[in-house]
């Protein structure tokens, strides 16, 4: 190689070997997260739930399940109300634990116990009293923080068995029920189609879900049921009417399928017979249209009436 060529490729070498992280140990590579203290017979249960935290300074030696497990209960106790059961902060004001820098940064209760031994009043903030507990408790506690945190699934997403059931059934019936004869019952009767609505879909949620949507949630829709049915009338300039069930509409073509089952498509651009008149009607319009319409007290309080239907 020339000496010039040379003298250009040395420093990239350089630099590319700087960049390399050290795989000398045994079994550890670029993509090992870097944890202390890592058990030599770990179990691989133990290896996935330490592997699975995301940022190195998130990552600890699998915890004793016993020490965790009493942890959570003395959180419970006197942590839940101010930092929430998902620890991203509680009706009381406190700090979401899975962001903090202190917490990232203790490892084993050296540094979270501090702060429970003697309290801390920073203003403009929640004050937090000192708590009476051992330092076998405030290990325990930490333990459970740390076992939280190492199970976040990313950012906004609380970790994995902290989920808070929600009650959407937060409405009031008696404006649900008015409400649904204001916006409802036009198509639908509470004593006919709806009759046992609240059985067919036991749960409040899901019953949500369907009537807003117009069809049962996460169910599959029979686009052959007359009451789902999409259908189209196309008008021609020959005064000629074709009418079925809608396939496609968009700003070129519209297709249909006619009773007998035929398949009739045609151009919106142009055409011979041209197209000059097209009438779409769809059962679930007026559903689509509410959506724009309704609050979501109104959701509540018709859910609120609905549930009741069984």
């Amino acid at each position: 190689m020339p000496k010039e060529s040379l003298l250009k490729t040395l420093p990239l070498l350089f630099l590319l070997t700087a960049c390399q992280p050290a795989t000398d140990t045994p079994g550890v590579t670029a993509d090992t997260p870097a944890t202390s203290a890592i058990p030599a017979n770990e179990t691989p249960e133990q290896q996935a739930a330490r592997l699975q935290a995301t940022f190195p300074a998130q990552q600890r030696p699998p915890q004793d399940p016993a020490k965790v497990a009493m942890g959570a209960d003395i959180y419970g106790v006197n942590c839940r109300a101010c930092h929430g059961q998902d620890l991203r902060g509680g009706d009381l004001g406190g700090p979401n634990l899975l962001r903090s820098e202190l917490v990232l940064q203790d490892q084993a209760g050296e540094l979270i116990g501090g702060v429970v031994r003697e309290g801390r009043n920073v203003p403009g903030n929640t004050v937090m009293p000192a708590l009476p507990l051992s330092d076998s408790e405030v290990q325990a506690v930490a333990a459970y923080i740390h076992s939280v945190a190492a199970t976040a699934r990313g950012q906004g997403a609380p970790p994995p068995g902290t989920e808070v059931p929600l009650d959407i059934v937060a409405g009031s019936a008696a404006s649900g029920t008015e409400l649904f004869g204001q916006l409802c019952s036009s198509c639908h009767s509470a004593s006919g189609d709806l009759a046992g609505l609240a059985t067919r879909i036991p749960d409040p949620e899901t019953l949500q879900n369907s009537w807003v949507a117009g069809r049962v949630w996460n169910q599959p829709v029979n686009a052959s049921d007359p009451r789902r049915m999409v259908t189209v009338t196309v008008t021609l300039d020959n005064g000629e009417r074709i009418s079925g069930r809608l396939g496609r509409r968009d700003d070129f073509i519209v297709s249909l399928t006619t009773e007998a089952g035929d398949y009739r498509s045609f151009s919106l651009q142009e055409g011979s017979p041209a197209v000059t008149g097209l009438e779409i009607n769809d059962p679930l319009a007026r559903h689509l249209e509410l959506l724009r319409e309704l609050t979501d007290d109104m959701m509540h309080d018709i859910t609120a009436y609905l549930v009741t239907l069984k």
